[in-house]
């Protein structure tokens, strides 16, 4: 079995006019490592890898079963009795010498000759110094492959497709948990909402689609975003945990829970009677997110369908960002990104930049207008995660959109 991404691997490293690329990372977590390692767990790990193949040095024994695991997705393994590890430990060998013994090993079953590496994964500060020396003391010349990497990790595997997919459902029952909680809650004095015999807090809201992603083994790296009225004008505060929601305000809900990748969905709720603005912001996004799901497909560009939102609000009256750069009120971000090692990788939704060419089958990414005003203290955000398709778009986060959670 090969590696999947061999053959870009080689075109990728080709316009770079280098031998390989080395990924270190302090261990399986990094985004960078992951692509290689699937759901092993490591601790600090190097791979050398080029369009024939990839190998994955790890560094204890302890760790081998893990290693299989990687193994199995068609890396081939370099061990630690492969380069005297122990030996190098009991010689009191600085941790250079053992990064210089470790990839060189994998070097030589690789088959490189010495020239340009491009390098990857985010270790520790000392591991990277430490690596680029040994690297130079053995003429090699390394550079930075965070470009490389990112372009590498872009277009998703089936197997990748399935994670995020697994996530996504989760996401979808987390939501579903949430809005069931705005249902139940009743109204008291000041408009509070409260569940059971206690108000219902920002916090307490994470904590219900905390629950859920705990129950199918998710976990949120990066939070949360519950945000009420005010907060969520602003975007992407996350929400102050003890504010208490109350009726006839919006919530912007953003949730991104990782398992092997991240999935990425938001919807906005409103308890009550909302304001008139409020459902006319509302209505203007749902009809922003609707058109631009249905003209994703390969060959489109995320800029264009990013500059036809801005359109649809600028004539609504918003400010938008391509026409009012900086501007803290009406539509002031992307259109969507890309999703999965990390939250946001590409394709980009830019004008210019890396990975803003067409959107190609294979990628994920979000859809995710929105409407804000801070002073009349409201927010808007639907957003859904879809998977570029050779016929269109399939849909990951098939919700619905009201903003009376009842009609969920």
């Amino acid at each position: 079995m090969s590696w999947a991404r061999g053959e870009l691997l080689g075109a990728l490293l080709s316009e770079e006019n280098a031998e390989a690329l080395v990924v270190l990372a302090g261990s399986s977590r990094d985004p960078d490592l992951q692509p290689f390692v699937g759901g092993a767990r490591l601790g600090e790990a190097c791979v050398v890898a080029h369009g024939g193949g990839a190998w994955l040095v790890y560094f204890t024994s302890m760790e081998r079963e893990e290693a299989a695991r990687a193994e199995a997705g068609g890396v081939e393994l370099v061990h630690p009795a492969d380069f005297g590890m122990e030996t190098l430990r009991r010689e009191g060998k600085t941790h250079k010498a053992i990064l210089a013994a470790a990839v060189n090993s994998a070097f030589e079953r690789a088959g490189t000759s010495v020239g340009k590496v491009v390098l990857a994964g985010r270790p520790p500060a000392g591991s990277a110094l430490a690596l680029a020396r040994a690297l130079e003391d053995g003429d090699w010349q390394p550079t930075s492959g965070r470009g490389l990497m990112l372009a590498l990790r872009r277009r998703k595997t089936q197997r990748e497709i399935e994670g995020i997919a697994a996530a996504a459902r989760t996401t979808v029952a987390a939501f579903r948990s949430v809005a069931g909680a705005l249902v139940e809650s009743s109204v008291r004095e000041g408009e509070e909402l409260w569940l059971g015999e206690e108000r219902l807090t920002v916090a307490r809201m994470k904590a219900l689609a905390a629950q859920v992603f705990a129950a199918h083994a998710l976990e949120q790296p990066e939070s949360s975003i519950v945000a009420p009225a005010e907060e969520g004008a602003t975007g992407h505060s996350t929400g102050t945990p003890d504010r208490v929601l109350r009726a006839g305000e919006s919530v912007v809900v953003d949730l991104f829970p990782r398992g092997l990748l991240f999935a990425d969905c938001t919807r906005t709720f409103c308890v009550g009677e909302p304001p008139e603005e409020l459902v006319r912001a509302h209505g203007l996004v749902l009809e922003a997110l609707e058109a631009s799901l249905e003209a994703v497909r390969p060959g489109v560009r995320g800029w264009t369908l990013h500059e036809r939102v801005c359109r649809l609000f600028e004539n609504e009256g918003f400010a938008v960002p391509d026409k009012n750069p900086g501007t803290q009120t009406g539509y002031f971000h992307l259109l969507g990104h890309g999703v999965g090692y990390e939250l946001h990788e590409l394709p980009s939704f830019r004008k210019t930049g890396p990975g803003t060419d067409e959107l190609r089958a294979g990628d994920v990414v979000t859809i995710e207008p929105g409407l804000y005003d801070p002073e009349a203290g409201w927010g808007v955000r639907l957003e859904d995660l879809v998977v570029v398709t050779a016929a269109g778009m399939t849909n990951l986060t098939p919700l619905p959109y009201d903003l009376d959670p009842r009609a969920w």
